[in-house]
């Protein structure tokens, strides 16, 4: 029976491109509502945001705003690294090979992207 390959998209340093990886489920696969609910509440404060400034809010009241939505924003890209080192990471590393040396680099560029942003 075939596996299905999930798209995933990567903004690499260079620009946007499609991926497709060989994995049978995301590493977050088990948190997936839990993801889904945190995302759905961020869009709900960005969604606030857009009513702020079309409201003519003070400035210092709509950029608390911006960093609180980029604090949870920030949050769920932990949470999702975190679920990616667990599961992709671990079980490359245990096959070993050519794989593990990829999810390491792409870990590690993963990290980096976190860090400058």
């Amino acid at each position: 029976m075939a596996v299905a390959r999930p798209a995933i998209y990567l903004i690499p340093v260079g620009g946007i491109e499609r991926q497709v990886k060989k994995m049978a489920h995301p590493g977050y696969v088990d948190e997936k509502e839990a993801v889904q609910k945190r995302l759905r509440r961020i869009e709900g404060q960005v969604r606030g945001l857009q009513r702020m400034v079309d409201e003519d809010r003070y400035c210092i009241d709509v950029l608390e705003q911006v960093s609180a939505a980029t604090r949870a924003l920030q949050s769920v890209a932990l949470q999702l690294l975190n679920d990616h080192l667990a599961h992709c990471v671990a079980d490359a590393v245990k096959s070993g090979g050519d794989e593990a040396k990829a999810k390491l680099d792409e870990a590690s560029e993963a990290i980096a992207r976190l860090v400058r942003s």
